[in-house]
């Protein structure tokens, strides 16, 4: 029989809000909202410079994680949290609360931090991300952590059940959007495109689907490995209202991020680096899994200071 100490119990149980960061959080929404894109740009690429020290210091701690897509992917997740969303981390499950949906959980880590600076759990959780009996798991777990809306990692689940959100948000009437995002890679699971028929079908315009379009999977670029090209042609066909951005350039994610403005649900084609913003790890397939050392957290921290 295993004896859990006092603090193992609780790291067990669901995570509760900081309830301090959670304030600053709801008042920066509150001031980012009479804001125009390049005033709020810049004040985003600083929490963005922030979450991504805590993706390479959290992955150094615990050993394991998926450093290349968290880096890609923090632009997309800051735009969405800190400049388009209405969640309040205070009330993580409101009714009325926007829904996120990471459908690429394996980058985990990127999702963590991000809630982490909204203050729905307490920073210093990250600490413990995939130790025993942590809250943290290395795929986001809902009844562990708040602001998880649904436990992904399998490939090619995330996108049917923020389908699923959007639809629920019209049958009972409320008017919460459903964003969710998928690794480009994830674009060769036929569960997407089965999900992208019933969204354009019921016209589910509450829905954007973000694909991190980094070009890399693991073990291969995603040309190498089926052929995605012309995404963006694809989601138009499948009848959705299609957007192609910079995914790390905020103006053009804030204003991709908008509502629909045909009726249908929204794709946007978010073209990303993997491992942006860390040179030694940028557009490398070694990096979808490995642990830099310390040498090279020094260096990466270094550069995100610069």
């Amino acid at each position: 029989m295993i004896t859990q100490t006092p603090a193992q119990s609780t790291q067990m149980s669901r995570l509760a809000p900081d309830q301090v960061a959670a304030q600053k959080y709801l008042n920066a929404m509150s001031s980012h909202r009479g804001m125009g894109t390049d005033q709020l740009a810049p004040l985003l690429a600083d929490v963005a410079t922030a979450i991504r020290r805590d993706i390479i210091t959290t992955i150094q701690g615990a050993g394991l994680g998926h450093i290349g897509g968290d880096l890609s992917v923090t632009d997309i997740l800051v735009a969405a949290y800190w400049g388009v969303m209405s969640v309040n981390p205070l009330e993580p499950t409101s009714p009325d609360r926007d829904r996120f949906v990471l459908s690429k959980g394996h980058c985990a880590t990127a999702l963590y931090s991000t809630l982490a600076s909204a203050g729905f759990f307490p920073r210093e959780e990250l600490r413990t991300f995939a130790k025993p009996l942590s809250a943290l798991n290395g795929h986001p777990n809902r009844v562990k952590v708040p602001g998880v809306e649904t436990n992904t990692g399998p490939l090619g689940h995330g996108f049917p059940v923020a389908v699923g959100a959007a639809l629920g948000a019209r049958l009972s009437g409320r008017e919460y959007r459903t964003i969710v995002v998928m690794g480009d890679g994830e674009m060769q699971e036929g569960s997407n495109w089965e999900a992208a028929m019933t969204a354009s079908h019921y016209e589910l315009s509450s829905l954007t689907a973000i694909v991190d379009r980094n070009r890399l999977q693991q073990g291969a670029r995603t040309e190498d490995t089926s052929t995605l090209e012309p995404l963006h042609d694809k989601w138009s066909s499948f009848g959705f209202e299609t957007r192609r951005i910079d995914g790390h350039d905020y103006s053009a994610l804030l204003e991709a991020l908008g509502p629909s403005t045909s009726g249908k649900p929204v794709a946007i084609v978010a073209d990303t680096i993997k491992g942006k913003g860390i040179s030694f790890i940028e557009d490398r397939v070694e990096w979808h899994h490995k642990v830099p050392t310390d040498d090279q957290v020094k260096a990466a921290l270094e550069e995100l200071s610069a």
